[in-house]
Parts: structure tokens; sequence; C-alpha cells
């Protein structure tokens, strides 16, 4: 993923507001990428444009070398199906489906050739989750539906992973099963993960730490685990 120049502004009365200011880095495949920040900072709004679910006033955003700026929603749903993976903070789960059919949602939506039924037992496998599969939400734990959610955004293979403030709504020792995981995740797939926090426990599993302020970014440094030079 690479980000040019990335602008993005909101009309407030006869001025615009400054969300984001000419923001610039690249990420390549296999990192894991914590976006800290302050609330406010635009870390969400920064997340909303790699993924398309934002449009950018100015700037490019390309994703496995494909530039998304400008793209019509229905091109955007196809990259971001076949790309991009997304976990949030309310797990976003949908309460009358059960842990496999949550699961499943995604590869009917593209172009999955395999058995989604078949897919999901192996995801939720994956997560930790294989005697949960017939369970819906209000039956699991906040962990326990947060390694749904993360597995269901692993469902169409994305090479990349994000992530809004995942352990946010979850106790300390819940939090650290989660990112344990997700390193987890990225050794065994590859995949990369960027994921957007003001919690200083999430950048201890850090390859790179990026940190925003006042819609600008100020700081691109290694992180914890950053393998040596």
């Amino acid at each position: 993923m690479e980000v040019r120049h990335l602008g993005r502004s909101l009309p407030l009365g006869e001025e615009r507001i400054e969300i984001l200011k000419d923001i610039n880095f690249a990420i390549p495949a296999g990192e894991f990428v914590t976006l800290m920040g302050p609330s406010g900072s635009g870390k969400s709004t920064l997340l909303g444009c790699i993924t398309g679910l934002d449009s950018p006033s100015s700037g490019q955003v390309f994703l496995n070398g494909i530039d998304i700026s400008s793209m019509r929603e229905s091109q955007l749903a196809g990259i971001r199906n076949r790309t991009v993976g997304m976990v949030f903070q309310a797990f976003n789960l949908i309460p009358t489906l059960t842990a496999r059919e949550n699961v499943e949602v995604p590869l009917y939506a593209g172009s999955w050739k395999g058995s989604p039924g078949a897919r999901s037992e192996e995801l939720l496998g994956l997560v930790g989750l294989s005697h949960r599969l017939e369970h819906r939400p209000s039956q699991l734990s906040g962990g326990e539906q947060q390694r749904v959610a993360i597995a269901r955004a692993l469902a169409t293979q994305p090479p990349l992973l994000v992530a809004d403030e995942p352990t946010g709504n979850l106790a300390a020792a819940q939090g650290k099963e989660i990112l344990d995981l997700l390193w987890e995740l990225k050794e065994q797939l590859g995949t990369t993960l960027v994921i957007a926090t003001h919690d200083l426990s999430v950048s201890q599993y850090a390859t790179r730490m990026l940190q925003l302020a006042d819609g600008e970014l100020v700081g691109d440094h290694p992180g914890p685990r950053a393998t040596p030079a």
C-alpha cells in the first residue's frame, strides 16, 4: 500500500477544515503497522481513505499498485472484497446469524470459488473457535466476537487487514489475546496489518509505527518487533 500527498478536508460554513494534510508513506507486504495518535488526530479518517470507505480531497491511495482514489463505488466494492479485510472496535457482527454464517457473508458477496461453509469452518478453527460455529453473537464473549470479526475479515484471503481500535471494547486480557492472534496470523498467512489505536500496549507488536497529530504524519519509526537490519 502507498499513500501519496493525501489530504482530506470538510466544509464548515464558508471555510474548510483540514482533517488530513499531505500524508505520505508506503507499507510493504507483511508488516504489522500501528497508527498512533490522540482522538481527533485523523486516524479513522486515514483508515477510511486507505480502504476506500472515504474519498480523499487530494492525493492518491494505491492498493497492490492500483490507484483507488477516484474509483466509482461499484469498482471500490470489488477491490475491497479482494484486497482489504476490516475489523472494527464494535465487532459489527450480524446478530441474527451464527458465527459460521457471519464469516460466510463476504464469500457470497465476492467471487469465492470454494465452499463458503468449509472456508468459514477453516477460519473459525484458525482463530480458535471451532467449538462456537453455531453460536450467535449474543452467546459469545467480547473476545470471541472479535475473533469472529477477524475470521470474517480474512474470509476472501485479503493481503491487507485494517483494524480500527480492535481492542478498545475488550478487557486487557482479552485484548492481549486478540493482539497475539493478529501477530500469529501475520506470521502464518503473511497478511499486512494496519491498526489504528491510542493504546500504547498495541504498539509493542508493531514492526512499524506511524504517528499522527492534528492531521499530519509526524513520526514514522521501526517498532519493537521490527526485523533487525
